[in-house]
């Protein structure tokens, strides 16, 4: 796979720095680290990410709504990483998701996935 520019919506730092170290480890770029819906859109607009992996419930906002809102703007990859993997497929059943907790070659098939929906769209 080839490198990526990555934007990172999670509002629990921990599991954010912990995803974008994974993520650089695979050769990544993690252009930001985001923990709410309107950081994200404003992430999108200013960094123009290749995929962003985002968690579906935000302390602010949503990043289900946080990916609509962004997805009018511009095409882009996206892989929600949830506790509620089946709640997040009923309102986006075309959306890659996993489910919280993951393990980094789970995280690698869901990005796989994502990058080929969204060439085929």
């Amino acid at each position: 796979m080839k490198p990526l520019r990555i934007l990172v919506i999670e509002d629990n730092a921990l599991i954010a720095i912990a995803l974008a170290e994974m993520l650089e480890l695979q050769g990544h770029s993690v252009c930001a680290i985001v923990g709410t819906e309107s950081e994200a859109v404003a992430a999108a607009a200013r960094f123009k990410p290749e995929l962003m992996i985002v968690d579906a419930q935000l302390r602010e906002g949503s990043g289900i709504d946080a990916v609509d809102r962004i997805l009018d703007a511009m095409t882009v990859a996206h892989v929600f990483v949830t506790g509620d993997a089946m709640g997040v497929r009923r309102l986006r059943p075309r959306s890659t998701v996993i489910e919280k907790p993951y393990f980094e070659d789970d995280l690698t098939c869901a990005i796989q996935s994502a990058l080929a929906a969204a060439a085929a769209a």
